[in-house]
């Protein structure tokens, strides 16, 4: 059972369907799913074919793809499951579009992730005014959380995330979680139609710290929802403290969300290298 002072919203980030039963299951409630091409070549039916050696073609693996959001969505039918779009460094914004058109169509819950580059940016500009829903993906600075914020102006709440991914952060010596507070904090002088959605949580820390920071939405892998279920779920209270772990801090930044968002600077290489590895993790797949 959902604990009743619990606000924020707890996604499972994972492409195997048993998981998705089991966390429901065991937490008594799932809000979402996340998924990315990644967590897909790591579904066991996969991973079973290409054992045997044997890989798909593009039409095969998106029709994967298609079923396995399908039936998640069936198993949360009124949460939210992101479905993300293939993207390299060279695919465009029309490209990225004409995918996630097509991925929106597959379920009546979908959230569409593309990368927050500029291409990205530009295909979710465009995807709001279309009426879909978006999740900005692979997000690693204030200002590409400002350029979410700008580019989608004018959304309803609900219909935009941003996908801090604090893990990463983490691994290169930074404290991924000053980010989600830096965000939050940012948009607290805005209108509120961004909601903050925690991913790449890696620890314990991780999930207790971004619901004490009030991240609208957690998503996690399923070890560690298994890990915070079998220990009762609990809420950190308001004198929570975060041990850091000698991770360098990140300062907060005061910036102006009223500009374009193509005003921003927007650049960061983990956006670059997160692209990079989700193509590649999708081309493996690929006969």
């Amino acid at each position: 059972m959902k604990p009743k002072n619990l606000k924020t919203r707890i996604f499972l980030d994972g492409g195997n369907l048993e998981e998705t039963k089991e966390i429901k299951n065991r937490l008594g409630f799932l809000d979402g799913q996340t998924t990315n091409p990644t967590l897909v070549s790591k579904n066991p039916k996969v991973k079973e074919r290409l054992d045997k050696g044997q890989k798909f073609s593009r039409e095969e693996i998106l029709r994967f793809y298609r079923d396995l959001v399908k039936e998640i969505s069936q198993l949360i039918p009124q949460g939210s499951i992101s479905v993300e779009v293939y993207a390299d460094r060279s695919t465009s914004a029309e490209e990225m579009l004409r995918q996630g058109r097509e991925m929106f169509s597959w379920i009546p819950n979908a959230q569409i992730k593309f990368p927050t580059s500029g291409e990205g940016l530009k295909a979710a500009e465009r995807a709001i005014k279309e009426g879909l829903r978006v999740n900005l993906t692979l997000c690693f600075s204030q200002e590409q959380a400002a350029a979410v914020y700008a580019a989608t102006r004018g959304a309803k709440k609900g219909n935009v995330f941003v996908s801090p991914f604090v893990g990463r952060l983490d691994d290169r010596g930074e404290n991924g979680m000053d980010l989600i507070s830096n965000i939050i904090r940012m948009y607290q002088k805005g209108d509120g139609h961004v909601e903050v959605l925690t991913a790449s949580v890696r620890t314990p820390d991780h999930l207790l710290y971004a619901l004490h920071l009030g991240s609208d939405i957690i998503t996690a892998p399923f070890s560690s929802l298994k890990d915070w279920g079998e220990k009762g779920l609990p809420i950190p209270g308001n004198d929570y403290v975060s041990d850091s772990k000698g991770l360098k801090s990140i300062p907060f930044r005061e910036i102006d969300l009223t500009q374009k968002w193509e005003a921003y600077d927007i650049r960061h290489e983990l956006t670059d290298k997160g692209m990079e590895l989700f193509s590649r993790d999708w081309n493996a797949l690929i006969q």
